[in-house]
């Protein structure tokens, strides 16, 4: 190639971004510098394959030396923006002007940026875990000095650079900043980390900090999946004030291009589309998918069954009004320990086209969700969580019940808004937290006791266990054919080190599969609709008055069932079927959950905490308690409280005594001393 001068470059350059026609014939970038001045924007996006396509030598010149290209090429804007917009240009000098590259033929994986990459232009892929407020860049400093003259210095360092001399006078001291004359650019710090599935196993994940300035601050917020353009720049450390021979890398950003919806990392080509529709056309096709998950856990076809379900969901639905109806499906598992739950979060993360694996033990609110750090210049940055970072995907919660309460609280609002809110440290935020959540817990009576009703054998607070639409109970009940067939399960996948019995559909095609089903959105039909609200209605008048059977929320997560079969199976309609297979999902676990061990009927006031038994002995008990108190209030007995219950009701000592607790948590009477308690 031969050298060009710094000229000549730019008229190069100025003639591409003037004259460039696309494959339609019109000037590309005469229109996108119309747009830009419209839009009062001062940069212009320049696609590198076009560039690529004009003059392969400035091209090549671009990725290998940005710093020697990336100046004339801002000026070359100047002069288009001149051409549009002469008035516009005439206000602002020429460095305000900026080209942003985009669309670089490679991408370097994270891990990979080093000490061979200095000062190239490179595209890296990653996931924004952090950014820091918004704050000014001083970009040209306009000093002053005492007799009023300015002298103006470009700023490219961190730290300020003063004039030698005036411009003017011979002044050489005593500068004063104008900050009105100085120019000034939005300045912000994101942090990106490595994408979950380019994680090698067993390593920790690596970041790498990005400064962006100019339109591009704001860009993505903490949980985007974000290609990045910039300029590989190695940074000095230092210790105790003196900087060290040890640098860090950090990227200038140049271009942010935040991953939209689709489902990244995964090509799915023509041939995968066609085999995914002849799969579907088989009459045996929802059993074939149901039958390839999880293949090295035996037996669990239903629950298996929900969590296909769960990773593919139902379309988000957004209202004229920002409403937004919730498509995600969150399952609860609750089941005796050895009975594969973890197996199954496990593989369900890896099955998930973005998912994400995490203990209760091991997470705390901050984590989940997000956190305000301080960083070492003071500055505060917004780092998201677990949950934030699964956005679009399926978070697998393993342990759910080994997490403190005021860790667990956070998730309310996750699994009914689909989003976190953060008002920390002077930053107040609403990140995107659309994602599914299946969680394990285990009975806190170490095994699952099937004469006590759901609330009793799980510490989790009722609030929460009400926002999932699946709960299954797994119980490791001995029984002597289906211990065999367990047995022999385990034992052929340590002598084979492969599955007993081949799955139908190898792993890689059904988490592609599942990624391609993630983008059908189909809708109910009439004959569909009928049958759920036949089903709504014939529940709801089972009950008294006093019983609570379905609720507009299992309402909701029955057309969410409905609606995520039909699109596993890559229909446009929801059809009967699809709403059958929802009902017996429901049903199951109505039997399973919701039944009240007293009364032997279905009360979905079982998950509320308050069955319709419990509520009658809590009536009984109050009243009899008025009576023990007198018109005087007296303090009560709990001895006498207690046997005065078992005569009214006929319940066991037990019984009445977790009677009179239920009474203390309610906030009905407390304990006014040692066996004593008065009504509040």
């Amino acid at each position: 190639m031969s050298i060009l001068t710094e000229g000549k470059l730019e008229e190069e350059l100025e003639g591409f971004l003037k004259g460039f026609t696309d494959k339609a014939g019109r000037l590309k970038y005469r229109e996108e510098a119309l747009k830009a001045v419209l839009s009062r924007k001062t940069s212009i996006v320049v696609d590198f394959e076009d560039l690529l396509t004009y003059d392969r030598d400035i091209a090549d010149l671009l990725l290998s030396e940005p710093d020697l290209v990336q100046r004339p090429f801002d000026r070359a804007a100047y002069r288009l923006f001149s051409v549009v917009n002469p008035q516009l240009t005439a206000e602002l000098p020429p460095g305000r002007f900026k080209v942003r590259i985009k669309n670089l033929p490679d991408r370097i994986p994270l891990r990979a940026v080093s000490s061979a990459n200095l000062d190239r232009l490179i595209a890296v892929a990653g996931m924004v875990v952090r950014t820091s407020e918004v704050k000014p860049l001083l970009v040209e400093a306009a000093w002053r000095c005492p007799r009023g003259h300015i002298t103006r210095e470009p700023q490219r360092a961190f730290s300020l650079k003063l004039p030698r001399r005036c411009s003017e006078c011979e002044e050489t001291r005593q500068f004063e900043l104008d900050k009105r004359a100085s120019f000034f650019t939005d300045y912000q710090i994101a942090r990106l980390q490595e994408l979950p599935e380019e994680l090698p196993p067993g390593q920790l994940p690596q970041s790498l900090d990005v400064y962006l300035t100019g339109d591009i601050v704001n860009s993505a917020r903490p949980g985007d999946r974000v290609v990045v353009v910039g300029i590989n720049r190695a940074e000095p450390e230092s210790a105790q004030g003196r900087p060290l021979s040890i640098f860090k890398s950090r990227l200038e950003g140049v271009y942010v291009e935040v991953l939209g919806k689709e489902e990244e990392r995964l090509e799915i080509t023509e041939e995968d589309e066609a085999r995914f529709k002849k799969l579907v056309q088989q009459p045996d096709a929802f059993q074939r998918l149901v039958a390839s998950v999880a293949p090295a856990v035996h037996g669990y076809t239903l629950i298996k069954e929900a969590l296909l379900l769960q990773v593919v969901s139902a379309p988000q639905r957004i209202l004229s009004d920002g409403t937004t109806l919730r498509g995600d499906i969150n399952i609860l598992l609750v089941g005796d320990p050895g009975t594969a739950k973890s197996e199954l979060l496990k593989y369900m993360a890896r099955l998930a086209p973005r998912g994400l694996y995490t203990t209760g033990r091991g997470s705390t609110a901050a984590g989940l969700t997000a956190a305000v750090v301080k960083e070492k210049g003071g500055m505060m940055m917004l780092e998201a969580g677990a949950l934030v970072l699964a956005d679009q995907g399926l978070a697998c919660i393993d342990e759910f019940d080994k997490m403190r309460p005021e860790d667990r609280q956070v998730l309310h609002e996750v699994m009914e808004q689909n989003s976190v809110s953060v008002a920390k440290g002077g930053i107040v935020a609403t990140l995107n937290a659309r994602t599914s959540i299946v969680a394990a817990a285990n009975p806190v009576f170490g095994k699952y006791d099937p004469y006590r009703n759901i609330y009793e054998n799980v510490a989790i607070p009722v609030p929460l266990l009400t926002r999932f639409d699946l709960i299954f109970v797994i119980r490791d009940v001995p029984e002597r054919s289906r211990d065999e067939e367990v047995a022999r399960h385990v034992i052929e996948l340590h002598r084979r080190r492969d599955f007993p019995v081949e799955p139908p559909l190898d792993f890689e095609f059904l988490r592609k599969f599942v990624a391609y089903a993630k983008r059908m959105e189909p809708e109910l039909t009439k004959e569909a609709e009928q049958r759920i609200l036949d089903y709504y209605v014939k529940l709801r008048s089972m009950g008294s008055e006093a019983l609570i059977t379905i609720t507009p929320r299992q309402l909701e997560s029955l057309i969410r069932l409905s609606t995520a079969r039909a699109r596993l199976l890559l229909k446009p309609k929801v059809t009967l079927e699809d709403v059958d297979e929802a009902i017996r999902l429901f049903d199951y676990m109505l039997q399973s959950v919701a039944m009240d061990v007293k009364t032997g009927r279905v009360d979905l006031g079982v998950l509320h905490g308050r069955p319709l038994s419990l509520r009658t002995v809590l009536t009984t008990g109050l009243d009899i308690f008025k009576r023990l108190e007198g018109e005087r209030r007296e303090p009560v007995d709990a001895r006498v409280f207690i046997e005065e219950l078992m005569k009214a009701t006929g319940i066991s000592r037990e019984e009445a005594e977790r009677a009179l607790a239920n009474m203390v948590k309610s906030g009905m009477v407390f304990e006014a001393a040692p066996g004593k308690y008065r009504r509040i």
